[in-house]
């Protein structure tokens, strides 16, 4: 293709403001960029200048796998960005490139396959169980949310990381406080050096240990010089929070469910289905606002015949991926049939979300517990007016008020 070709093909930039959407409706601009073509221009309501974006799922899978787009670079820079406040940690994990990033990784990856999940499969069970059971002592009306869907995942990741039960309720403050676009940086920040300061200790008094969770892990490399503190501490931080986002999607699933019984009714009647079916329903549901965290070109890129220049951001929307047709046929309909189902909900490539295995357990416990032992479960309120979160990175439901 001919330079002149390739400068025609610039498309132009998009504004793509922060609206809160109403429940699990798919976002109109990124319907509108996926319509305009496989890679376009954005500029979001913080940072500085524009980026490009691309929206279909083999140019997704090929930018996040390839290293001639890295992390390390938006380090000093101001991208374009949906969050108000940016204070990445400097060697944290999700900034870093190969071979810093395999080597970081690599020491957490023993927690985090089948083997480590299953480790806490009958613990998380029980726990669930016990938090079924109060909110059915304590009956009807409920807020789901309160009662299973927020104190849920934030046990599991809990034990998996191997932090005490006596923390959980100062682990779940701040990562909400993290998270939040709306209490400003100076709070965020706050929030996110009180949890590192938290891990730095209890890393710190692990570096003989022999465990088997996530901070037992980390303190044995740091023991063994494989990794710093620094650098155990930002993975720790990003674990921990990344486990309660279990509790968003869980909470759009099961809006999604109640909002339409006949999809709940098929997964009772049919358990053998339900695993693919969390997968579909994974798929499908809008997990976060516009877009995450972005790269930088390392060098000159063309993609679908525009040129990617040296030092420009870029990002990839996963849920628009998730949504390409030519991937998932009638891509906008949950099918439970849906095979094979390449799904990126988890992201893909060297930053592949390392919960993965672990938020699909979760899901498939909660779907197993709540379905089964609540049969008679709808929403106390119309669909429409459950609440979703305002000014957050991550969506979900505010409450969930559920009665049986």
């Amino acid at each position: 293709m001919s330079e002149e070709t390739i400068s025609r093909a610039v498309p132009p930039v998009r504004d793509w403001p922060a609206v809160d959407l109403p429940g699990s409706d798919f976002d109109p601009v990124l319907t509108e960029l996926m319509r305009e073509g496989p890679v376009t221009r954005i500029s979001l309501p913080n940072g500085e200048g524009w980026a490009w974006l691309v929206t279909r799922h083999d140019d997704v899978r090929m930018v996040t796998n390839d290293p001639r787009f890295g992390r390390e670079a938006v380090m000093d820079r101001q991208v374009t960005r949906l969050a108000p406040h940016f204070i990445p940690e400097r060697g944290a994990v999700g900034f870093l490139d190969p071979p810093d990033h395999t080597r970081l990784r690599r020491t957490v990856a023993a927690a985090f396959t089948a083997r480590g999940v299953e480790r806490v499969r009958e613990r998380s069970r029980g726990m669930l169980d016990e938090l079924v059971d109060a909110m059915l002592r304590a009956g009807p009306p409920a807020d789901l949310t309160e009662a299973v869907l927020s104190p849920f995942p934030i046990a599991v990741i809990c034990e998996l990381m191997g932090v005490p039960a006596t923390d959980r309720h100062a682990m779940h403050t701040w990562t909400q406080l993290i998270l939040s676009s709306s209490h400003g940086a100076e709070v965020s920040e706050r929030a996110k050096n009180d949890m590192n300061t938290y891990f730095s200790d209890l890393i710190g008094l692990r570096t003989d240990s022999t465990g088997e969770d996530v901070t037992s892990l980390l303190g044995a490399a740091v023991g063994r010089d494989e990794i710093t503190l620094a650098e155990a501490v930002g993975l720790a931080v990003l674990l921990q929070i990344g486990g309660e986002a279990v509790t968003n999607n869980s909470g759009q699933m099961f809006h999604l469910l109640l909002s339409r019984p006949e999809l709940a009714e098929r997964l009772r009647s049919e358990p053998e289905i339900r695993p693919r079916a969390i997968d579909e329903l994974l798929r499908w549901i809008p997990h976060r606002n516009a877009v995450g965290l972005s790269r930088i070109a390392l060098e000159d890129v063309e993609i679908r015949g525009v040129r990617i220049r040296a030092g420009e951001a870029i990002y990839v929307s996963y849920l628009a991926a998730n949504r390409d047709p030519e991937v998932f046929p009638d891509p906008d309909t949950i099918d439970f049939e849906r095979s094979p189902n390449p799904h990126v909900s988890f992201g893909f490539g060297p930053h592949y979300c390392p919960g993965g295995m672990l938020a699909r357990l979760e899901s498939e416990l909660l779907v197993d517990a709540i379905l089964d032992r609540v049969p008679g479960l709808k929403l106390a309120v119309a669909p429409e007016d459950v609440p979703f979160k305002k000014g957050a990175l991550i969506r979900g439901p505010e409450v969930l008020p559920v009665t049986w």
